[in-house]
Formats: C-alpha cells, structure tokens, sequence
C-alpha cells in the first residue's frame, strides 16, 4: 500500500470512528451519564427511565429493519434516488445532533419520540458507517483497520461519561448537559463531513436474488469475496446467518443492562463514593482498548472462537461487580465488560462480509436488528424486576445474572456453530486483492 493509500486509509478509518463515535456514544450512550441527574431532579423516575430506554432500543432495532429492507425498497419504488452509503450517514449524523439538542426542551411528553428518532438514526448510521468505512478500507488495502472504526463508541462512550460525571459534581441540570452532548455532535460531525463524501457504494434496487444498482451493475465492493465451500451453500449459508443473527441478539441484552444503568448500579451499591461516576468512562475506555486490540488478532483464522471468548469475557466482567460490588470490583468489571464490546461486532460485521460479500449491508442491518432486539428486552426486564423485588438492588442483581447467562449461552451457540458448519480450507476470511484477509 502506497503513503497516499495508507493516509487515505486513516482518515476513512478516523471519520468512520468519529461518526459512530457521535451516533452510539453520544446519540445513543449519552443518556446513561445523565440518567442519575434526571433522576436527582425527579423530571423521571426509574421505571419510566428504562422504558425510555426501551424505546430507544427498538427505534434501534426499526432503524436496522430498514436498513435491511432498503434494497426491497428501492426495488418496489424505482422513482426513488440513488444515494450513497457516505450520504445516508451524513444525514444520520445530523439527525442525531438535532435530536440531542432537542432533549434539553422541558416536555417529558415529547422525550419517548425524540429517543424514538435517535436510536433510527443511530442505527441508519452504523449500519452505513460500517458498509461504506469496510468496503472503502478494503479498496485502499487496509482492512485491519477496521477495529480503529469500532473504537468510536467507546470513545464516544469516554467523552459522555467524563463530561457527565463533572455536570454531576457541578450541579448541573440536565437540560444544559442535552445542550453541551448535542453541541459536541455538531463539532465532530463538522470536523468529519468533508471526508464523508463520494463512494461507489450506494443505497441499491433488489433484483432476484441479487444487489444491482440503479445502472443494473453489480455495488464494487473492492474485496473478491472468497468463494464458499460446498458445505456453506445455499440453505447452510442462510441457516448459518440466522444462528449468527441469533447468536449476535444475545451480546445486545448480555451487555444492555450494564451500559444503561452501569451509574444507578454503582450508586444503589456504593452510595456515597467519590468514585461512582468513573465506572462509566472505565467501560468506554475499555471498548477503546478492545477495538484497536481486534485489528491486531490474526483474522486467518476462526472468528467464532474469537466471539465465543468474548461473549465468556464480557459474561466474567458482569460477573465481578456481582461477586464483589465493590469499587475495585465495579472497575474491574467495568474495564472488562467493555473491552470485547465492539471487538464483538467487528467480528461479527467480518463474519457477515465473509458470508454474503457484497450483499453485506443488508445482513448487517439485520444482525443490528436482533441485536436492537436483545437490547429492547434487557430494560423492559429490568423494569419488570424492579416492580418485584424487595429493594432495587435485588433487581439489579438478579437482571445481571441473567444477562451474564445469555452471555454464557451465546459463546455455546457460537461453539456449536463451528461444529455445525465448519470452514472449508482457504475460506476462513475474505482474501482481499493484496492477498491479506479481512
């Protein structure tokens, strides 16, 4: 790869982390740090809050449907226009600045449908971001560097939390920390917009059983997919992407609980502590460690070991805040939930490109949705727990068991996967023009 190339490649990589950086750690995450100081200012309480949560979950899960269906769309109305993947989360991205402003209005009443529109455009983002950042990184030969993309949530995630937590010990409302989340979206959505244009990927038609675009040619996906053993055709490939599916919805309600209510937790065991509102920016500092770690692994060969031991590693972070609900516990946990948190769907995304080549956007979008889906069920469950438990903390320990268990049973589907539909020789990646796998 050529100095140009290689720069080229850091910059789509860095814009492709900033925007999932805006859309999942502030447009999404931003909520969690703020969630104690809505609740210290009786504007919400605690089971209205974890439907609210919910809510913005399945906007998520409808975001990614969409996404999914979008080529049967384009299909069904021809008049509609051929935009590119570059476009679609440039609006996005806007979306979710409007959005975060508008939280700061004092009307709870319009709250569920502002969290409703985010996590749509949260979805539409990363679905887009991940099609468009992949495909250009395998073009400019530097696939690895997908993981630095999947750092920006938990950079995203850092941000939120340390600006949160000095709003907190400040004494600020939460409106003006709404304001400060949605004025920094406007920045970094200015500071990666020039880059964000132009792609030979595009919001495409759906003719048979393939994608075209509207000329009728087939989406350049700059990778020549490898081809797929006997084994992984037809029927096995579409019963290997449900199990996928399926597998992928249990990391969304395995870590959901944790990344919505990670500071309520932390004040319902430690009450008091100078250190409650560290837990959260720990977690996002650990998404960071865990992206940029992924680019280092040897992607030749199984990633479905590399996701089962993830699901097992975010399973043991849950459980040290159980086993000790300590400070060094909760840190401890904290850092280790979040250290697989994208690396998961950085393989997961190469699974789906390894399967369906440049039919990948589509099945990303709906492997977010599954995922959309887990995360729906885990606050509803925490509600549902809540409004039966003898004290809040017996709640939240019984909804973290349980997610550490979806966790656990994940990494078997995962293992389970491998023996059922084994990888021939030669197809354990998608080899890329300069013969590296991605």
């Amino acid at each position: 790869m050529s100095g140009a190339d290689s720069m080229r490649a850091w910059r789509v990589a860095l814009a492709g982390m900033v925007s999932l950086g805006v859309a999942m750690g502030v447009g999404r995450f931003a909520f969690t740090p703020l969630l104690p100081v809505m609740l210290q200012e009786r504007v919400i309480d605690l089971p209205a809050a974890s439907w609210l949560a919910s809510i913005n979950y399945l906007a998520y899960m409808v975001g990614a449907l969409l996404c999914t269906l979008q080529p049967w769309v384009w299909a069904r109305f021809r008049q509609l226009p051929s935009v590119a993947y570059s476009t679609a989360v440039r609006a996005g991205l806007v979306a979710t600045s409007l959005l975060t402003l508008a939280m700061a209005m004092p009307v709870p009443a319009a709250w569920p449908g502002l969290r409703f529109c985010a996590g749509v455009a949260s979805a539409v983002v990363f679905v887009f971001t991940s099609g468009w950042c992949l495909s250009r990184l395998a073009q400019l030969g530097a696939p690895a560097l997908g993981g630095v993309i999947f750092a920006g949530p938990g950079l995203g995630i850092v941000i939120s939390g340390l600006v949160g937590g000095g709003m907190v010990a400040r004494n600020w409302t939460a409106a003006s920390g709404w304001l400060i989340f949605g004025l920094l979206a406007v920045v970094l959505t200015a500071s990666v917009w020039h880059i964000l244009q132009g792609s030979e990927e595009r919001l495409v038609a759906m003719r048979g059983q393939g994608t075209v675009s509207r000329s009728g040619a087939a989406p350049h996906s700059g990778q020549a997919v490898a081809p797929v053993p006997a084994r992984q055709t037809a029927a096995g490939a579409d019963r290997e992407i449900g199990f996928l599916a399926l597998a992928y919805g249990l990391a969304g309600f395995g870590y959901i609980i944790t990344a919505t209510f990670l500071p309520v937790i932390a004040r319902e065991a430690l009450p008091g502590s100078a250190w409650l509102d560290l837990f959260w920016p720990i977690f996002g500092s650990g998404v960071v460690i865990g992206a940029l770690l992924a680019t280092r692994v040897a992607s030749a060969g199984d990633r479905r070991y590399l996701l089962a031991g993830a699901y097992l590693i975010q399973a043991a972070g849950i459980g040290a805040s159980l086993w000790r609900p300590t400070l060094a516990g909760f840190a401890i946990g904290s850092l280790v939930l979040g250290v697989p948190f994208t690396a998961i769907t950085f393989f997961a995304m190469q699974e789906v490109r390894r399967l369906r080549g440049g039919a990948a956007a589509s099945f990303i979008g709906l492997l977010t949705a599954t995922y959309g889906v887990g995360q729906i069920i885990g606050p509803a469950l925490v509600a549902f727990l809540l409004a039966r438990s003898a004290t809040p903390g017996s709640g939240f320990t019984l909804s973290l068991q349980i997610a550490a268990g979806a966790l656990a049973c994940g990494a078997a589907l995962y293992l389970w996967m491998i023996r059922s539909f084994p990888i021939g020789p030669g197809t354990k990646g998608t080899r890329t023009a300069s013969g590296r796998f991605a």
